[in-house]
């Protein structure tokens, strides 16, 4: 199960000297409406709080952190790439909190640098 949020959001690119630079510009909060999650974002990280306390026994939420920038190819390691990619959070329960940024991702290199272009929640165990 996957909702996409979208929030507006500008997004303006500089090149200089080969080297693309970008910049997001803008926040959004969305809402998962069966979920009972409330996501926020900005440019540099993500966070989500759910409040289902109606969901069956063992599910587990996941926070998917979307970013634009430098990151490294999955599973091409060391091949490096500027655009789009994700990162995720550890699970969490469905009455619980997740954060998550740019930067690295749970069970990932660390060798990411970019900015929060949306966030989303999924059931990552049901």
């Amino acid at each position: 199960m996957r909702r996409t949020f979208v929030a507006a959001t500008r997004v303006a690119t500089v090149v200089v000297s080969g080297l693309a630079f970008t910049a997001i510009i803008g926040a959004g909060v969305s809402h998962a409406d069966t979920q009972d999650c409330s996501i926020s974002h900005d440019a540099f990280g993500a966070s989500a709080t759910c409040q289902d306390a109606n969901a069956p026994a063992g599910r587990e939420y996941i926070l998917i952190t979307e970013c634009w920038g430098f990151h490294f190819v999955p599973n091409r390691f060391p091949i490096p790439a500027v655009g789009p990619y994700t990162s995720s959070s550890r699970s969490f329960v469905p009455t619980g909190q997740a954060s998550g940024n740019c930067g690295s991702s749970w069970g990932q290199p660390t060798s990411t640098l970019g900015v929060v272009t949306g966030a989303h929640v999924e059931t990552y165990r049901q």
